[in-house]
């Protein structure tokens, strides 16, 4: 497994609490969370509920991703980018990252992902390539609209995290893993 860890380079903050009912940190994912989209049996491509807790009392808004950086592709794989959930908002259901994003709180941005989409695509590493770390990534932010720093729904994931850098008041993680094997 690639050891890339995508926060090697960002400030260090304070984290908080993020959980699952559905995915594990160091555990593989399920089925459910593996995508169908990309061609991966029993896959559903469906984005794990999500809660978390203990993020600053200065926060005003959340972001949350999925980001795989083992991808064989030089830069990694998005999965899925939701910007400007509430502060109020502290969970997400299963589900949340469906097509079209009814479930998504109110105002929430969804940003395409690197298979050209704002729903949640499922992990769907190359078969015999190996497992693959999916970070899942809530960032706590000292802004209640990504707007406000020029990100639009035209934006790229490294756009937003590059905008947000200096707004991040805490991160919370889980990383499972996921892997499709050979044949």
């Amino acid at each position: 497994m690639n050891q890339n860890d995508p926060l090697a380079g960002l400030p260090e903050v304070p984290s908080f609490t993020v959980t699952s009912p559905d995915v594990a940190h160091d555990q593989e994912l399920p089925r459910e969370q593996y995508s169908g989209l990309f061609g991966v049996p029993g896959g559903k491509d469906k984005s794990p509920a999500l809660s978390w807790s203990g993020a600053p009392p200065e926060t005003k808004s959340y972001v949350v991703t999925v980001y795989d950086p083992d991808a064989p592709t030089g830069c990694g794989f998005w999965h899925w980018i939701v910007a400007n959930i509430p502060a109020s908002v502290t969970e997400l259901p299963a589900g949340a990252g469906d097509e079209g994003g009814k479930n998504l709180p109110s105002g929430a941005l969804a940003l395409r992902h690197d298979a050209g989409s704002t729903r949640f695509i499922g992990a769907g590493p190359p078969p015999g390539h190996g497992p693959h770390r999916y970070f899942i990534i809530v960032q706590a932010l000292d802004v209640d609209d990504v707007g406000k720093l020029g990100v639009t729904a035209d934006s790229t994931p490294a756009f937003l995290g590059f905008s947000i850098l200096q707004h991040v008041l805490a991160r919370a993680v889980i990383t499972p893993w996921g892997e499709v094997p050979a044949g």
